[in-house]
């Protein structure tokens, strides 16, 4: 009997997996990770963690199997946390769902599963994983999961060859609703239980609130930069190579404030990300505003009108070499060779087609059409048909 743990977070999917697992005849224990216990960012009414707990070891109860708490909110304060702060800071946008499954559920408490003897971790994940050979070797291959609606494959975008080989996602061929199906069936607490919301592991957080903790308040101006600025009508001009071409489409517009009309103000340029709607407070425009780019360093808000306004949109991106990552190494690009995918450049955004340039100091996605809102800080994943491939930090 091989020795599986599951990280039981107290939800439907974890407890469906660890159902799963019992009934392919693994030897089953559930952990619970506590990550996060200060409830002053919470919102009030709710103890996330708590009650979660609860619900975890209700669960282990009624599947019959061992399970213990781990405390590992001093790796997560230091991984997650204060990244997220120093992401913000530096006027970017990070993914802490991402972090979290690189850092922690993968790597932390991967490695607390092992030293427990465990062959493997099991998460809830609505992923899928198969493994081939490749010239003689194992290779394991990171796969949407068969529910289209929940597909959390681009979560997961940073896993490794090693942190894949001792992973299994039990729940990765089914549907949600199967799911809740399951755990009705086998009468568990948390068949009908809403999906948590909110940072990973912490609950419902009001993010504005977790950041004023540590970023000041400081106030300052939002401009509105009109459509039919000069610079968004630049002729496009011969390049002598295409990473000259590359470069050219992945820059960024220096916007300055005599480029438009200030039009309210703000308590802290850090606290807004590109493609941000809500928040602003500025009335009276035609069309919603949207913030088009941010400067933390003058605390600036550069807004445009619209959906489409055009400071919205870019072709093409750029990650530096050392946030380059391939969850299948043996398809990592040379220099100057280029690979066809489909991209994605958040969670739930439909599969866009791309180009991939790898040059020396990085690599360029290259999208057959604009992408709205792209933002520093966020992750980029590009997938080979169903199969993740690799993935980077957009610069």
């Amino acid at each position: 009997m091989k020795r599986v743990i599951v990280g039981l977070s107290g939800g439907v999917d974890s407890s469906v997996t660890a159902y799963l697992l019992k009934e392919q005849g693994y030897e089953v224990i559930g952990l619970f990770m506590k990550n996060w216990h200060d409830d002053s960012v919470t919102i009030s009414d709710e103890c996330p963690w708590l009650e979660d707990s609860n619900d975890a070891l209700i669960v282990a109860e009624k599947l019959g199997i061992p399970f213990q708490t781990v405390d590992l909110s001093k790796e997560y304060k230091e991984r997650i946390v204060d990244y997220m702060f120093n992401e913000y800071e530096r006027g970017r946008t990070p993914n802490p769902d991402v972090l979290c499954n690189r850092e922690i559920k993968f790597d932390v408490f991967l490695k607390i599963a092992l030293s427990l003897g465990a062959d493997y971790v099991a998460t809830g994940h609505y992923c899928q994983k198969d493994t081939i050979q490749v010239e003689g070797k194992p290779v394991h291959r990171l796969l949407a999961g068969a529910d289209g609606n929940k597909d959390q494959s681009y979560f997961l975008c940073q896993l490794s060859q090693e942190q894949l080989s001792k992973t299994l996602f039990p729940i990765g061929h089914l549907t949600k609703p199967e799911v809740r199906e399951i755990a009705k069936e086998q009468d568990l607490i948390t068949a009908g239980k809403k999906d948590s919301q909110g940072l990973c592991f912490i609950g419902k957080v009001k993010l504005p609130d977790f950041l004023q903790q540590q970023l000041q308040p400081k106030e300052g101006v939002i401009v509105e930069i009109p459509e039919d600025q000069s610079f968004y009508q630049k002729s496009i001009p011969d390049f002598d190579s295409k990473e000259d071409e590359l470069a050219f489409f992945s820059n960024k517009i220096d916007y300055s404030v005599d480029q438009g009309n200030v039009v309210g103000k703000h308590q802290g340029a850090h606290y807004f990300t590109i493609g941000q709607r809500k928040g602003l407070a500025v009335g009276g425009t035609a069309e919603p505003l949207f913030v088009i780019d941010t400067d933390v360093n003058e605390n600036v808000i550069y807004t445009g009108q619209g959906k489409a306004h055009p400071g919205l949109y870019r072709r093409t991106l750029f990650v530096n070499q050392d946030e380059v990552h391939w969850v299948r190494e043996d398809m990592r690009l040379n220099i100057d060779e280029t690979m066809r995918v489909e991209a994605r450049i958040r969670y739930r955004q439909p599969l866009q087609t791309a180009t991939l340039y790898q040059v020396d100091s990085g690599l360029y996605v290259d999208f057959d059409e604009p992408q709205s809102a792209i933002t520093a800080g966020q992750f980029v994943a590009w997938y080979v048909g169903d199969e993740l491939v690799g993935s980077g930090v957009i610069g």
